[in-house]
């Protein structure tokens, strides 16, 4: 390879919807981008759907970088609540690294959405911040002194899985209570379809229906809010009022600077869902950071892409 030649890696972004892949350059540009629905068999599908995407950008990659919902330690995925039926540890990175043989490295998909954002987005320059990934689950990712932090086994900045009610909603994780159960798509929908069967009406589901969705997708409820739906905006409300009072226990804890929303939700919602958490959070928090800021993403789907794109590149290859 000439001196000159741009160097392109690959990232990948797992999540409970879909799959995104993007071919990325030396300064974090997406060149190429593929989407495919995320499967439900397991991770040998996942495996399969990456792989067989990655061909397809129509390039060959020096490496991939690959986000995936759960917690990632040494190249493993250990815990992944958002993926049907993956209940073993895998280790994606040698599993995926044989099927395309360039160095495959791994990260959980929040922490490299803000990897993303603090590269080349609505974090960069940031020295503390949290990211708050609003998808299927929520995620997310702690940018800390400067430097992203995963913790003693990687597992670090998942906000989704605080407790914000003791022995309340059950979560995917299998405990109850969390920000998740409340505030993630799959637990909202689920909380809808009680609804119904309880006797409420609401036009999420005729809307799914003409969107010709296979779940309550993003784009569904941001329809549904802008039409008025009651059960969608009471939904998204306790959604808000849950995050929040997750983030500001964060906030107490490590008194940040910076909270990024990202995800399927926030690209539909912009910068006033953001704004809406900021009022939520700051009754909770004790000592705010005078300058802190709620800003929405501006990388949208590509932040996970191009951070987990830096991950391979720096853990990978080493430019």
């Amino acid at each position: 390879m000439s001196g000159t030649e741009e160097l392109l890696v690959a990232g990948v972004d797992v999540g409970g919807t879909n799959i995104e892949v993007g071919l990325v350059g030396d300064g974090h540009e997406v060149r190429a981008r593929g989407k495919v629905a995320t499967p439900d068999g397991g991770p040998e599908e996942v495996l399969t759907a990456i792989a067989d995407l990655v061909r397809s950008m129509g390039a060959e990659p020096a490496a991939v970088g690959v986000g995936i919902p759960g917690v990632v330690h040494d190249g493993r995925v250990l815990t992944v609540p958002n993926l049907e039926n993956w209940h073993e540890h895998v280790a994606v990175d040698s599993e995926l690294a044989d099927r395309l043989g360039v160095p495959v490295a791994l990260g959980n998909d929040a922490d490299v959405g803000l990897l993303g954002e603090w590269l080349d987005g609505a974090a960069k320059g940031a020295t503390n911040a949290l990211g708050v990934w609003m998808g299927t689950g929520i995620g997310g990712g702690l940018i800390l002194d400067g430097r992203p932090y995963h913790g003693a086994r990687g597992a670090a900045g998942e906000l989704g899985h605080v407790i914000i009610r003791a022995d309340g909603a059950l979560c995917s994780c299998g405990r109850r209570g969390c920000v998740e159960a409340y505030a993630g798509r799959r637990s909202m929908a689920r909380i809808a379809s009680a609804l119904v069967e309880a006797g409420r009406s609401t036009s999420l589901f005729d809307i799914q229906q003409d969107e010709g969705k296979p779940r309550l997708t993003s784009k569904v409820w941001a329809r549904a809010l802008d039409e008025g739906d009651e059960m969608a905006h009471e939904l998204i409300d306790a959604a808000v009022a849950g995050i929040g009072l997750a983030v500001g226990s964060c906030l107490n804890l490590l008194d940040l600077e910076l909270v990024v929303i990202g995800g399927g939700l926030a690209e539909k919602l912009g910068q006033p869902l953001a704004d809406r958490i900021g009022s939520a959070t700051r009754p909770w928090v004790l000592q705010p950071h005078p300058d802190l800021q709620f800003v929405v993403s501006t990388l949208g789907d590509d932040a996970g892409v191009v951070g987990a794109a830096a991950l391979a590149r720096a853990s990978v290859i080493g430019h």
